[in-house]
């Protein structure tokens, strides 16, 4: 009697388990384990999102959806023809996890905490009956004629049919020879979601205050974002800069993190439209002190900064304001430059851009072109997305084609 066939998920988390859990349902007679370097399943998913999930993002429209990520869109797109926020919303549905979305797009469980989707995985884990074993590590895969042997760091060896390697990206090149030896080619992997370190500026002293729209550009490019913007203790965050940041990921690397930016304060008005309302606050508003209330859409702690680095006196009556002042006014309203020394990782939504080259991967199947019944799926794949669901969403994607692919195949 032939033995069913195996199958070895490397990495717990959101693709390993989607993976798996599919697959099993797919193909009852697949024998399938999730093998977890470290002591817990599921740990990105716990955190992220402030512990909420962020499992996708309301945006149903295809090739609205490929223009959230940085790399890997053109493969995606041939991806989400098979998976996409469509199925994903309904494969949770189905197991009553019902997906409702924030005003910015953002998809949450309607329970409002990630332990939500992680009981709903290891329910169907439990339900398909999903070997999970952790602590461990695996340190090399040989593929043979007719299987996978796979080495684990204490020494024991596991025999596999097909194998799905999940296990995110990794900071560090050399951490990814193991799959580099499969002949596969590794994308150099760069930082991408983090914030812009000002170290010793005055603005620090403003730490919390958020504007809700700003426009961010990274001179000597054209990379810029709109968005809301955060003032932290080391410099800048919020989501226009993690957009940013995601976007020039490797050119930012190149510049070792030392660059310049420009920050339009007010990205709703034009200059002249600028103009003409400081030119309306001289008129209507002469006799008031221009420090006794802001105008505008953010804080009046940050006009005060603005006034006092261009050296007016927030005392200073609205008529008594020159023209080279008002000028100074929309320059730094506008055109405000900050030398950016540094970065901090954006720890919960960590994510690196690089990984698998993907023209060595079919996007039909998650196969790799090279070793036959070796499949990928999520972020050990070159595909990084901005914050939102963007990366969750290419978990479940490429994790759910591989498991029709194999369940199919065995």
């Amino acid at each position: 009697m032939q033995h069913s066939k195996t199958l070895i998920v490397v990495g717990g988390g959101a693709a390993g388990f989607f993976c798996a859990v599919n697959a099993a349902r797919m193909n009852p007679d697949l024998r399938v384990t999730i093998v977890e370097k470290s002591d817990k399943v599921l740990a990105k998913v716990k955190i992220s999102g402030g512990g909420r999930c962020n499992v996708t993002h309301a945006c149903f429209d295809i090739n609205t959806f490929i223009q959230f990520y940085p790399r890997g869109a053109q493969f995606l797109k041939k991806c989400f023809h098979w998976f996409n926020t469509i199925h994903t919303v309904a494969w949770f549905k189905a197991r009553h996890v019902n997906l409702v979305a924030e005003p910015d797009g953002r998809m949450f469980s309607d329970t409002n905490t990630s332990q939500t989707i992680i009981d709903c995985l290891l329910t169907e884990a439990n339900r398909y009956t999903v070997t999970i074993s952790l602590k461990t590590n695996v340190i090399e895969i040989i593929p043979t004629e007719n299987h996978f042997q796979i080495t684990t760091a204490n020494g024991n060896e596991l025999i596999a049919d097909y194998v799905c390697i999940t296990t995110g990206g990794f900071p560090k090149l050399a951490q990814w020879n193991w799959l580099s030896q499969l002949g596969h080619t590794i994308v150099p992997p760069v930082p991408s979601l983090f914030t812009f370190n000002l170290p010793s500026h005055p603005i620090h002293t403003l730490m919390g205050i958020s504007v809700p729209t700003a426009t961010i550009k990274i001179l000597e490019t054209k990379l810029k974002q709109t968005g809301p913007l955060l003032i932290t203790h080391f410099g800048f965050s919020g989501p226009a800069i993690l957009k940013l940041s995601a976007w020039g990921a490797r050119y930012l690397a190149e510049k070792n993190y030392v660059f310049n930016i420009q920050i339009n304060w007010l990205p709703e008005l034009n200059e002249q439209e600028l103009r003409s309302i400081l030119n309306e606050l001289r008129k209507n508003a002469s006799r008031q002190m221009i420090g006794s209330k802001c105008f505008f859409s953010f804080p009046l702690r940050l006009w005060l900064f603005f006034i006092e680095q261009i050296q007016l006196s927030p005392q200073k009556k609205w008529a008594d304001v020159s023209n080279p002042q008002i000028n100074q006014l929309i320059r730094k309203l506008q055109q405000d430059n900050y030398a950016i020394h540094g970065k901090t990782t954006f720890k919960e939504e960590f994510v690196t851009a690089g990984g698998v080259d993907l023209s060595e991967v079919d996007s039909n199947t998650l196969c790799s072109k090279k070793i036959p019944h070796l499949y990928f799926a999520g972020e050990v794949l070159d595909i990084d997305g901005v914050t939102g669901g963007f990366n969750f969403q290419n978990a479940w994607t490429t994790a759910f084609i591989a498991a029709k692919s194999i369940a199919a195949a065995g």
